[in-house]
């Protein structure tokens, strides 16, 4: 009777392990499951496709012409006083300057990257948002050149002043994150200037160019365009400008004539100390301090390519 008992007992434990319990089957699934979820989340996102014109998400500049028809269109009205060339008065010699600093620029180029340039100063008051309107102007001016300028001065923006143009929305919206690219980038529907104003007040302009979404305009900018100018603040009251200058190729420096003390330029020069300086401008000379046009042309060249 125990060796019944023994083989039905061995019979038993052969059906058990031939079959196991049906509890193990959801735990394959569970793994699975898992699994599947993670490769999902994995591939690419389809809402980067799907809102490239959305704010936060960068907008499709492929060819200036697409970059024309759409951004803001607007009627500027340049301030005469302040245009060489929009002022009859002003051109036959004025004009004649900014070439000769586009004509200096370009040579620089040719031995070496510079395609986006920083225009600042040592203390408020010397010129640079001049400088800034009328070089663009002169480059423009050329066929086929495109540029586009940038007020980056967040502390005290004035260059739409100058040009006639709206102030906002600007580049402080931008970096904000609250508008995109093609929203902040004016064009006054002819003519290859483009222009990306100040934007609305802000109480922290250092931090906001400093957030990365600046460097990442710039770059996706710069193919677009011939030259890129931007304006900032002086270097010395602020450090805005020393930020902005590690963003650009190179920097020019305007110094006042007569106004701006020689101890106040070195001391910006010693501000900009490791950035690439390529050039001084001399502004608002007295052409009758110079001896004679040869001479003021001269002069004027020595001084926009100092270092």
């Amino acid at each position: 009777m125990s060796r019944i008992h023994e083989a039905l007992r061995k019979a038993q434990e052969d059906r058990a392990s031939d079959n196991p319990p049906h509890t193990i089957a959801p735990r394959a699934e569970m793994i699975s499951q898992p699994q599947q979820v993670t490769n999902t989340a994995s591939g690419p996102p389809t809402t980067l496709a799907d809102n490239t014109h959305g704010v936060g998400q960068p907008s499709p500049l492929l060819t200036f012409d697409e970059l024309r028809a759409h951004c803001v269109q607007s009627n500027w009205r340049p301030d005469p006083n302040v245009n060489v060339f929009f002022n009859p008065a002003l051109s036959s010699h004025g004009a004649e300057q900014f070439r000769t600093l586009r004509s200096r620029l370009y040579q620089l180029r040719s031995g070496q990257q510079l395609r986006t340039l920083l225009i600042t100063s040592s203390v408020p008051g010397e010129g640079k948002t001049f400088a800034v309107a009328n070089l663009a102007q002169a480059i423009v001016r050329q066929p086929d050149r495109r540029a586009l300028i940038i007020d980056a001065d967040l502390r005290c923006a004035r260059l739409h002043s100058m040009l006639g143009a709206s102030l906002a929305p600007g580049l402080t919206d931008y970096l904000r994150a609250e508008v995109s690219e093609l929203a902040v980038i004016q064009h006054a529907h002819d003519g290859n200037l483009c222009f990306i104003p100040g934007g609305n007040e802000v109480t922290n302009p250092s931090e906001l160019i400093s957030n990365g979404r600046l460097r990442t305009l710039l770059e996706r900018v710069a193919p677009v365009f011939d030259w890129i100018i931007v304006d900032s603040p002086p270097c010395l009251p602020v450090a805005d400008a020393t930020i902005l200058a590690d963003l650009c190729d190179g920097v020019l420096l305007v110094v006042r004539a007569g106004s701006t003390p020689t101890a106040t330029v070195q001391r910006a020069r010693q501000e900009l100390q490791g950035k690439n300086v390529v050039g001084v401008v001399l502004n608002a000379v007295q052409q009758s301090h110079l001896y004679g046009s040869y001479y003021y042309y001269q002069a004027y060249e020595r001084a926009s390519t100092r270092s």
